[in-house]
């Protein structure tokens, strides 16, 4: 599969002063013949609240080394995120496996009205007012991933607005 689609460009997490956001921590057993051996395995996603946001796992016999691991993993994954005041500048679906989501743009004073997993990427991303629905499988692992598959496929409005040689007035208002 190819990234022509995906018009987010990846960015060095150095840039940029990252917040940090736990979304599912997992206690997995290993059972072996001298019982069971416990792990963790933790989902985090990292963003700076202006349209930087990237996600990663990590697995570790700790929980304090499982959620490092997965901070190093999201900063290695960060994608730049259009955003149009405090929202999205249109409507997008997501997918991976079998978890699909689709986000609109909302109105200000609306909010994130999202469920579980999607809220806390779209939080970290710095999107205030937006309507987010989760379908398909609520597994947290492939709803942070179809979300962040959505707001990769978001395009930049006065990029869209250059080449339909319009106003970028004229782009929201119509």
């Amino acid at each position: 599969m190819s990234n022509t689609k995906k018009s987010a460009s990846r960015i060095k997490p150095a840039e940029t002063e990252l917040k940090e956001k736990l979304v599912h921590l997992n206690r997995v057993a290993k059972v072996t013949k001298g019982g069971r051996t416990f792990s963790f395995a933790a989902i985090v996603v990292v963003g700076d609240g202006n349209g930087t946001v990237g996600h990663g796992l990590g697995k570790a016999r700790e929980v304090s080394d499982a959620i490092s691991k997965a901070v190093d993993d999201a900063k290695k994954n960060l994608i730049k995120v259009p955003l149009h005041k405090s929202t999205i500048p249109h409507e997008q679906k997501g997918k991976y496996g079998a978890g699909k989501v689709l986000i609109k743009p909302a109105a200000d004073g609306t909010g994130v009205i999202a469920g579980g997993a999607m809220r806390h990427v779209l939080e970290i991303a710095g999107i205030h007012n937006v309507l987010a629905k989760s379908q398909g499988s609520s597994n947290p692992h492939n709803v942070v991933k179809a979300t962040i598959d959505a707001l990769s496929q978001l395009r930049n409005p006065s990029e869209i607005a250059r080449q339909r040689s319009i106003s970028l007035d004229k782009l929201f208002k119509g």
